[in-house]
């Protein structure tokens, strides 16, 4: 059989079997082997201004775009969120830096992302009949036997002063698992930037909730009062990837 018949064949197999045409010279992308969700506000979102390079591909890292198909990954990583802001405010957020870190130490993986957040959010905006779960959970199950590694959440400027936060954290991380029918699944939350009541309620989660970690924003540089700049970004996306690493390892 020649190449170009074994393509061919291919992309009527394709097509039979899901309805996805396959052209002849579009290249396979493999499947990741670790799978995580990115949600949250606007720092996740990513508010860090790019630069030269950042909009390169990262190398072993898979994003999942809208139509549910992995492509490789470039910043902005949030491009694909169903309810995101205007695409020129999507910039660079915790996601680079945690996936760099991550394939430092698991290198013979392939890292994949599903970013899905939305700038000024409040945490009642994730609950269960909320079109923001609702279309990150519709994009999940989506994905035929997609399973996730774990969720990177960073939300908590919009509730700065909430004293129930740690009861809605809980809820909505209860819920994701039941509904993803995954009792464990790993669950990272990041402080925020400042000295404000939200970052000590958050940092009790880990004795509230089983498996789920909290990464400090001790040390980082915000370039607007509020959203981390991209140094910072990087070093907090690295911190989620420390800490994911040492709760499942």
């Amino acid at each position: 059989m020649t190449l170009l018949s074994r393509r061919a064949w291919s992309a009527a197999f394709l097509l039979g079997l899901f309805g996805v045409p396959l052209r002849a010279d579009e290249p396979a992308v493999p499947s990741p082997d670790l799978v995580f969700l990115l949600i949250g506000q606007s720092n996740m979102a990513g508010r860090a201004p790019l630069e030269p390079g950042d909009d390169g591909e990262i190398p072993g890292v898979l994003l999942l775009d809208a139509d549910g198909r992995w492509q490789a990954a470039k910043n902005p990583l949030n491009r694909h969120a169903t309810d995101r802001k205007d695409l020129s405010m999507q910039r660079v957020g915790p996601g680079d830096g945690f996936a760099r870190r991550l394939r430092e130490l698991a290198p013979r993986s392939t890292i994949g992302l599903v970013v899905n957040a939305r700038g000024g959010s409040r945490i009642e905006e994730w609950g269960a009949d909320q079109k923001l779960y609702v279309n990150t959970l519709r994009r999940l199950k989506a994905v035929p036997g997609l399973k996730l590694d774990g969720v990177l959440w960073h939300q908590g400027e919009s509730n700065a002063n909430d004293p129930e936060y740690l009861d809605k954290l809980r809820n909505l991380i209860e819920r994701l698992r039941s509904d993803l029918d995954s009792p464990e699944l790993p669950w990272i939350a990041g402080q925020v930037y400042g000295e404000i009541p939200v970052n000590g309620r958050m940092a009790r989660l880990p004795e509230t909730v089983p498996n789920t970690a909290v990464v400090s924003a001790e040390g980082l540089t915000v370039f607007d009062g509020v959203h981390f700049d991209r140094k910072s970004q990087r070093t907090l996306g690295s911190r989620y990837a420390d800490a994911w690493f040492e709760l499942t390892r």
